[in-house]
């Protein structure tokens, strides 16, 4: 799999998780020199507080495109710190 986001491969992995119909990326498959780390944070009720990062590609950023659980709850454990996205990025096969 792979995320792409403004001509840029964001990620690529063969070993992606998928959870509520996201690909989750291990953290060693992103390339981190488009990622910058965003003060936003949610919460799932069953996965926990996930963090984003703003995506920057091409001279332009992607908001809170991409999103990680640091300490995912129990049921969520598989992908803690996995990386998945949203806001535009494709993840094509």
């Amino acid at each position: 799999m792979k995320a792409i986001w403004n001509g840029a491969v964001l990620a690529e992995s063969d070993k992606t998780v998928v959870v509520d119909g996201n690909h989750y990326f291990p953290a060693d498959a992103i390339n981190k020199e488009y990622f910058q780390a965003s003060e936003t944070h949610t919460v799932c009720g069953w996965k926990g507080t996930a963090s984003y990062y703003d995506v920057v590609a091409g001279g332009e950023t992607n908001k809170d495109a991409a999103w990680f659980y640091p300490s995912a709850k129990t049921e969520a454990k598989e992908i803690e710190n996995y990386v998945a996205f949203w806001k535009g990025v494709e993840v094509v096969a």
